[in-house]
């Protein structure tokens, strides 16, 4: 079974209770009740200032302690020589990314808090981009835009990929797509920074070796006002994941087997950082799909050490200037898992929960009514690459509609231009045509999270839908009564292909 494939290591260093208080490990209280009940005495002995004695250096000299990448980064953004698990610190933000459906509440924060004439405190540290609620006739969607627009004008924001046309987003060269694939794509991710963002998924950009999480409205528009933000330093989970990646695998698959092994609470409040041979082997749009769903564990981050995969990817990205950082050796660790890769095997997350985990292949008897490949973890180039390869393969016409949402206006480029490799020149969008899929659609977050009625391939039916999105509670694609099977590209072409969950080894061996 691939879920015994997963230890957690007895001899992983834990973290001291005294490093990070002990409300985090015991509910043990650390002093007396009866100490409490004392009665304490009102009575005024001094009101000067206690005499202050000059204190001497310690013959040692000062002891550093080891630290992960996630203490580095926020210790280095904080001004701090080191910072421990449970630490509140202030920490300097590199980049505040909002979107159309949480940047109207945090403009609206800020301007009450800051005043109606106030502006951001960095108008080129401020990404903006419109991607949930995008085509769509809905007025209060189309609203939301119209409040980023009109913000953005005001503060002079740099960093704004407006979309005016909806009738055809291409002719809006600035709009992007996905938020979470063009921060990547724009070149907003770098090693060693502190990147936020309005969304859960904003960890994504972990991958590419900086801090990056989701905060709220009340958050964002703090950090709008000052660059700045109080979090309390997270203790980090170390996945060592290592063997060959199976020619069946994707890094779908890697995350639902930590999901399924830990919980949707295993992470809570902590940093995943993941490692080995077989995630240095990863690219980095695979890297990303690792780091989305972090947050579907509970994670407060996931991250991955930058290397020459990422510096390449980086390359004419950025000329901004990066440093990246890396865990010591003595790092302390809450906790270790260690994965041997050759053995896994292709996964799907039942509904409704995303740690609901089973072998495709004990699903086949599960009937489909519809699979959808798109996101910011399953609608990238490399994503859409995974599913022609899989109908390639095949020879076959899909048996259920299939929904294809690339998630930027890149992506949907590369869908059209791109030649799959070993198909003798033809492009994903020819491949998924003579499949039988759906056109690819104008690229947003679609149907991921439901949205108004008219978004497209939005779940208006109870139905059964296998999909590269990231979550699969009730409700999440539209229906109440809906059921989401999550699951790799490869995985969600084979299903299309025979209208069953369906294991992607039965075409790609």
């Amino acid at each position: 079974m691939a879920s015994s494939s997963a230890i957690a290591s007895s001899s992983a260093p834990f973290i001291n209770k005294k490093d990070v208080g002990l409300s985090a490990f015991s509910s043990q209280s650390s002093f007396s009740v009866q100490t409490a009940r004392k009665r304490i005495s009102k009575k005024i002995v001094s009101v000067m200032t206690p005499q202050q004695t000059q204190r001497t250096p310690a013959t040692t000299g000062s002891v550093k302690t080891g630290m992960t990448m996630t203490e580095k980064i926020l210790a280095k953004a904080s001004d701090k020589p080191e910072v421990s698990p449970g630490d509140n610190v202030w920490v300097n933000v590199d980049v505040l990314m909002t979107h159309d459906v949480c940047g109207p509440g945090s403009i609206g924060i800020f301007k009450k808090e800051f005043g109606q004439n106030a502006k951001v405190w960095d108008r080129e540290k401020l990404v903006i981009i419109p991607d949930h609620y995008i085509f769509t006739s809905d007025e209060r969607a189309n609203r939301n835009v119209d409040i980023l627009r009109d913000f953005c004008t005001e503060q002079n924001i740099k960093y704004f990929y407006d979309i005016k046309d909806l009738g055809n987003f291409r002719a809006n060269p600035d709009y992007k797509g996905v938020c979470h694939v063009a921060l990547a794509q724009e070149g907003h991710c770098r090693p060693g920074e502190v990147l936020l963002g309005t969304d859960s998924h904003t960890c994504t950009a972990g991958a590419f070796g900086q801090f990056a999480t989701g905060i709220g409205n009340t958050d964002a528009g703090f950090v709008l006002g000052t660059g700045k933000i109080l979090l309390k330093v997270p203790p980090t989970l170390r996945f060592v994941m290592d063997g060959e990646m199976p020619d069946y695998l994707l890094a779908k698959d890697l995350i639902l087997q930590i999901i399924g092994e830990i919980s949707v609470a295993g992470a809570t409040y902590k940093a995943m950082e993941f490692v080995g041979s077989t995630v240095e082997s990863l690219t980095m749009e695979e890297r990303m799909t690792l780091c989305n769903m972090v947050v579907e564990a509970g994670g407060k981050n996931g991250v991955i050490p930058a290397d020459k995969t990422t510096y390449d990817y980086l390359e004419g990205r950025t000329s901004v200037p990066y440093e990246p950082v890396y865990s010591d050796e003595g790092a302390r660790y809450l906790k270790e898992y260690r994965f041997d890769v050759s053995k896994l095997e292709p996964l799907v997350a039942k509904p409704h929960s995303p740690d609901n985990r089973a072998l495709a292949r004990e699903c086949k008897d599960v009937k489909i009514d519809r699979v959808y490949i798109g996101s910011c973890t399953g609608g990238k180039t490399e994503d859409f690459m995974a599913a022609a390869k899989v109908f390639l393969a095949s020879g076959k016409k899909v048996k259920v509609p299939t929904f294809l949402v690339p998630a930027t206006q890149k992506v949907w480029m590369d869908v059209y231009s791109l030649p799959v490799p070993g198909a003798g020149g033809k492009t994903c969008s020819q491949i998924f045509e003579e499949a039988g899929c759906d056109t690819p659609a104008s690229p947003s977050c679609g149907a991921c999270l439901g949205g108004p009625k008219d978004t497209y391939a939005r779940m208006n039916e109870a139905q059964v839908c296998v999909s590269t999105t990231n979550r699969n509670f009730p409700g999440r694609m539209g229906h109440k009564e809906g059921q989401i099977y999550l699951a790799s590209p490869y995985t969600a072409a084979a299903s299309a292909l025979t209208g069953y969950v369906t294991d992607p080894r039965e075409f790609l061996q």
